[in-house]
Parts: C-alpha cells; structure tokens; sequence
C-alpha cells in the first residue's frame, strides 16, 4: 500500500511541475493563474497524502485551510486582473477622445 501511496505521491509532483512549466511559458495572465491554481490544488492532495502516509490526521487541517486559502487567493487575483484591464480599456477611450 506504500508503494501505491508513493506512486501516487510522484504523479501528484509530476503534474504539479507540469503545471509549473504551464506557469512559466504561458502567454496570458490567465495561463499563469491557472497553473497557480492547480499548483495549489495539488499541493492540497500531497498534503493530505502525506497525512495518510503518517497517520496524521491534524494534517488534513492543513490541506482544507490551504485549500481555502488558496481559493481566495486566486479570486483575489483574478479581480485584480480584471478591474486592471477595466481601467486600461477606460484610459484608451479616453486617450481616443482626446485626439
């Protein structure tokens, strides 16, 4: 059973370097912030397989307050990046005017 849990605990790294390269490499915001977001999903389930592996339930804690953390986070960045672009479509209409 350890071995499967380790197994499982590898493919959760792989992804989460996969999504990390995606993070890197990705042309818009929103290719960033969704590798962001899966890194952080991830970082989840190894948190709660690592408190499987030892027996740990006070880890599973943890991983939902991560959890939690996280999706506030990414909302947080996401209206950032919204209003952002709101503004710079106001400050071209009004540069437009003007000329």
């Amino acid at each position: 059973m350890n071995n499967l849990l380790l197994g499982a605990g590898l493919a959760i790294l792989v992804t989460m370097a996969l999504a990390l390269i995606r993070g890197l490499k990705g042309p818009e915001i929103y290719d960033r912030v969704l590798a962001a977001n899966v890194i952080g999903t991830k970082t989840v389930l190894l948190m709660a397989l690592v408190a499987l592996l030892y027996g740990r339930p006070d880890f599973l804690d943890l991983a939902l307050a991560y959890a939690l953390i996280n999706f506030i986070g990414i909302l947080a960045i996401l209206q950032f990046v919204q209003n952002r672009e709101a503004r710079r479509q106001i400050e071209r209409a009004t540069e437009k005017g003007r000329t």
